[in-house]
This record gives C-alpha cells, structure tokens and sequence, in this order.
C-alpha cells in the first residue's frame, strides 16, 4: 500500500517523492478501475425537465476499501458507497464517488490535468472536463446547452445514444424542422 501521510522528519524532497507515488499510484488505478462519466436524469423541477448529473467514480470489492480510502483521503472529497451483491460474487462492491460539481471542477479536473492518463480513458476524461467547464458557466441551464452537452456525452464511455437527444420534446423539434422528413426520403 502507497503511504499518503509524511513525517514530520522527512525532508522536502522525500515528501515531494512521496507525494509523486500517490498521484501516480492514483492514475494507474483510475486507468485500471476509474470512470467518468456524465448523466442525464428526468426531472420534473428543472426548468427544461432534465438534471446532469456528473461524477468521478472509482470501484473496487470490499478486499480492496482500503484503496479507496487512500484516494479518498488524498482528494479530500467525495464518498465511498457499497453496492451489496446478491450475485455469486463473495464480496460487496464499494463505489468512490466525487459528484459535487465545485469538487469536480477544482480538485478532480486539474489532479488529472497535471497528471496524464495513459489508457482510452484520457479521451473521455477530455470530453469530461469540457463537460464540467461548460456546466461551471452555466450553460447546462438552457436547452441548447443541454443539447450541446448531450453531444459531448455521447462521445464517452460506450458512446451510448443520450435519452436527452430521444425526449419526446428533442423529436417534436425535429419534426416541426422537417429533420425527419429529410431522412425518410
């Protein structure tokens, strides 16, 4: 296990060492077992029916919270959730989670901007971070900036349709602007 804390009597230098084995030790188990990933949630409240719901997410089988607990504790924010296992799994499964959009943006973000990812997952996390910047401005508020992100989302992870893009509201417009006319022909 990579240590997170210094002593009192290291030097500058073996803290800065030790400081670089922690973030490197959190990059490769973010390539390894990392997510990010942007969400899109019906709801009723909002002014264009629809929620993001952006989140950092780490996972890992019970064995290993420990791990998860050094991550954790180094990014000073987030949580751990367990997801019991009613499969033929023998452990639960725990979830780090970072969902707060300040946390994203201020500590999340820039750990792995300073920190290059080394698997496809540097792709996504690309489109993430543009994600949280547009959200930061508040473009997220309005209907074309909540097309314009649904875009971006379907560029990530399994690049998966968006519901947002499906709504019925998003297919009514389509049709008024005779899109769909245009495709049957």
């Amino acid at each position: 296990m990579v240590k997170l804390f210094h002593s009192e009597n290291m030097s500058s230098a073996e803290n800065q060492q030790e400081r670089l084995k922690i973030e490197s030790w959190i990059l490769g188990f973010t390539d390894g077992e990392g997510c990010f990933s942007v969400s899109f949630i019906k709801n009723k409240t909002t002014k264009t029916g629809w929620q993001l719901f952006p989140e950092f997410v780490i996972t890992q089988g019970s064995k290993s919270l420990p791990a998860l607990e050094v991550i954790k504790k180094y990014f000073e924010c987030g949580r751990l959730f367990v997801n019991q296992r009613k499969d033929n799994h023998k452990e639960s499964l725990y979830r780090y989670c970072v969902r707060s959009l300040d946390d994203l943006e201020n500590k999340i973000v820039p750990f792995f901007n300073r920190n290059s990812l080394k698997t496809y997952k540097r792709n996504d996390f690309v489109i993430f971070s543009r994600i949280i910047r547009l959200m930061s401005q508040g473009v997220h508020l309005k209907k074309t900036g909540m097309k314009k992100i649904a875009q971006l989302i379907e560029k990530m992870n399994r690049k998966k349709k968006s519901r947002f893009l499906k709504s019925s509201e998003t297919k009514r417009q389509r049709c008024l602007s005779g899109e769909d006319r245009v495709r049957s022909l």
